[in-house]
């Protein structure tokens, strides 16, 4: 039982280390269209935070698959997918020449993003609390209806 909480533990810091990543690469993108930053500056803001994300979004699906977290995993799949084609086409950085011509696609983009790890962010705070509260309860079986 004290191996699920840590799971959920670290799924809750990983999920916020998403959520804020994502905030600042909107407002990066946000800042850059108000003209507050340079291209060369926002992208290279962005594309340092690129693979840190592709990273944490990869570990934390393979964690719930070996973790037999099937609804997890099923939900963080399809963007770890999504992420995965990006980095083999060699589209997932931000090109500094062709920032302002995608801006609005990437600004969408980002948004899907960010509404989808708050969406995670909110399923894996619900399970930590529902495992907390069971760990310290010692009641298993009822761990296992959710």
């Amino acid at each position: 039982m004290a191996w699920d909480l840590f799971l959920w533990i670290l799924s809750f810091f990983v999920s916020l280390a998403l959520v804020a990543s994502v905030f600042y690469q909107v407002i990066c993108l946000t800042d850059l269209e108000a003209d507050y930053l340079n291209p060369f500056e926002t992208s290279s803001r962005i594309n340092r935070l690129i693979l840190p994300e592709f990273i944490l979004q990869g570990s934390i699906c393979i964690l719930f698959l070996l973790t037999w977290h099937w609804v997890f995993f099923l939900v963080a799949l399809p963007v770890t997918c999504y992420h995965a084609m990006l980095y083999k086409e060699r589209r997932h950085l931000i090109d500094v020449t062709e920032v302002f011509r995608g801006i609005s696609f990437e600004k969408k983009l980002r948004f899907t993003k960010l509404g989808f790890y708050i969406v995670l962010f909110i399923m894996v705070v619900f399970r930590l609390t529902l495992s907390a509260v069971y760990s310290f309860t010692e009641d298993d079986d009822l761990l296992h209806l959710f």
